[in-house]
């Protein structure tokens, strides 16, 4: 890690998991979050983005899933020994995809549900609603509505209004996007952008959408087959002509590609350089 770079909020080592003892999912995958910035986690479906964040959220034993090997820590931490909702309380929320809100609560009950995870924390704040409204006005108007209701995009705003009831210090965000509208996409990337740079929340992203995670996160890496293939600043990742031909759709012509005429890439020495 460069001297000048911010320390690390969270650290993962090498980390090995399996599913139902026999799956490997994740294969030596190392990474890191410095302080206070945004980074984003890029790959293909099924290349173990969602796996690893739950290895750190300590979710995977609800999946029947095991970590095998490594180390994972966050702020400083060894996570081995905590529970989920340990790691909730000590300041890391996980903001899953599909939302998993309780849709039979209204949006304020479901704001309130997530007040547990100050419970217990040194030095706790009060729940701050109002700063959930202020960065989502929309939830604010319907406030006393059951959240069952709530178009796809207010169940997102729902979703990472939850997460940051809880003040966290890290947030993991799990496909924010999937299944919204390219606009309403742009308004929670701009929102999670916008807490980011004034409350200084750390951020792990999870987003299929390649082309805006790297527009707000500072730098990236991207997987395949359950193991880091490349990584750098967000600027480098988005003019790299491979990142750009595999998961931003275009080659160097500005040519958009389909994936069955791309060479796998094993077979592109530069990938690999």
């Amino acid at each position: 890690m460069n001297p000048s770079s911010p320390s690390p909020v969270l650290e993962v080592n090498n980390i090995e998991v399996i599913y139902n003892k026999t799956v490997q999912a994740l294969r030596g995958l190392s990474l890191a979050v410095p302080r206070g910035q945004i980074v984003a986690l890029l790959g293909s479906n099924g290349a173990g983005k969602s796996t690893a964040l739950k290895a750190i959220s300590r979710l995977l034993e609800l999946e029947d899933g095991a970590l095998q090997a490594g180390r994972i820590a966050f702020d400083g931490q060894d996570t081995a020994a905590l529970a989920p909702q340990q790691l909730v309380r000590r300041g890391l929320s996980h903001v899953m995809e599909g939302r998993r809100i309780f849709e039979d609560l209204t949006v304020e009950d479901n704001l309130v549900a997530s007040t547990y995870a100050l419970s217990g924390r040194a030095g706790a704040p009060k729940p701050d609603f109002d700063l959930v409204y202020e960065y989502f006005p929309r939830l604010h108007e319907r406030r006393k509505g059951l959240a069952g209701y709530l178009s796809g995009g207010e169940q997102q705003m729902l979703a990472i209004g939850r997460a940051l009831i809880a003040q966290p210090t890290l947030m993991l965000l799990d496909e924010p996007s999937l299944g919204l509208s390219p606009k309403l996409t742009e308004d929670i990337f701009a929102i999670i952008a916008r807490i980011n740079a004034e409350r200084g929340t750390s951020m792990l992203l999870v987003e299929q959408n390649a082309t805006v995670a790297l527009a707000v996160a500072h730098s990236g890496y991207i997987m395949e087959n359950g193991k880091i293939v490349i990584d750098g600043s967000a600027e480098r990742l988005a003019n790299d002509p491979d990142v750009r031909e595999f998961y931003l759709g275009t080659g160097g012509s500005g040519e958009a590609k389909s994936f069955k005429d791309i060479k796998h890439y094993k077979r592109r020495k530069r990938w690999l350089s």
